[in-house]
């Protein structure tokens, strides 16, 4: 987190920057498939920043490449709850069925067999189950 990151609109913005580098690697040879984007949750931004860019996941999906948000155990977290990081389990599960209900593709986490289970879940609501 930083205290006083630059951007007019952190979602736009790194909307913007993302784009761009996308389109920077494909011209520099590498192939579109290949390519992921992540937002960057805790990298120069703070905790209001962060918590907009949570709310606005889908609108990443225009950047049309897979959306990757690691969030697990977060500073961000940390801030909003008042917890220690080996205390953010729950945290992490509102983040990650948040993110996968805005259309996330891939979420990178450190406690695996729980996130599993939330990821499981929040995609038979959101994607249907059969």
């Amino acid at each position: 987190n930083t205290s006083n990151p630059d951007y007019s609109d952190v979602v736009q913005d790194t909307i913007f920057t993302l784009s761009e580098m996308v389109d920077r690697a494909v011209r520099s040879g590498v192939n579109k498939e290949s390519i992921l984007i992540d937002p960057g949750i805790g990298f120069g931004k703070t905790v209001k920043q962060n918590l907009e860019i949570l709310r606005r996941l889908d609108e990443y999906k225009t950047i049309g490449r897979p959306l990757l948000v690691g969030t697990s155990r977060k500073s961000t977290i940390g801030n909003v709850l008042d917890l220690p990081v080996d205390e953010r389990l729950e945290g992490t599960a509102a983040t990650v069925a948040l993110a996968i209900a805005k259309g996330v593709d891939i979420v990178r986490v450190h406690d695996v067999k729980e996130m599993i289970r939330v990821s499981r879940m929040s995609d038979a609501i959101v994607r249907g189950w059969n």
